[in-house]
């Protein structure tokens, strides 16, 4: 078997494998690897300061989240306050309208039931001289003879007078 003759051959390749590792272990050691540390050191500078700007980026945003929170905030209550400022004037003014437009229209009424009462007064002295020509007309057909105007009256008068 051809895999078996190699065993005396075994010993110095592993002189050779060695010596070759060990070559290539001090090339990349005093070459390679310093070269992959100081990129590997500049990139975990870079990531570092990357990190600690976030950090500050962070600070300031949460900062100028609470500073707006805060102008929000005091937005808002000066709004409520203008709010209630208006509405209480506004309510105010309503109520003041309101009262003026109350004693306007009750100086109104009472005018309006002046004139009815004037007016009232006015149509029953109107009816009552309607009256009495009526029935002076009424009483001259009956009886054919003419009447006394102011016996009209007082016999209107004393039927009115009588109701009233």
């Amino acid at each position: 078997m051809p895999q078996l003759e190699q065993v005396g051959t075994f010993l110095s390749q592993l002189v050779w494998l060695f010596l070759t590792f060990g070559i290539l272990y001090i090339v990349m050691k005093r070459s390679a690897l310093p070269r992959i540390s100081q990129i590997l050191a500049t990139r975990q500078e870079r990531i570092d300061g990357d990190l600690r700007r976030a950090d500050e980026i962070k600070t300031e945003a949460e900062s100028v989240l609470a500073a707006y929170e805060a102008a929000a905030a005091r937005a808002r209550a000066e709004a409520q306050d203008i709010l209630r400022d208006s509405a209480e004037r506004f309510a105010a003014e309503a109520a003041e309208k309101n009262e003026a437009l109350g004693r306007r229209l009750a100086e109104e009424a009472a005018a309006g039931e002046a004139r009815i009462g004037a007016a009232r007064e006015q149509a029953m002295a109107d009816v009552e001289a309607i009256a009495a020509e009526l029935a002076g007309l009424a009483a001259e057909r009956l009886t054919g003879a003419p009447t006394d105007r102011s016996s009209a009256e007082a016999a209107v008068a004393q039927v009115v007078g009588g109701r009233g």
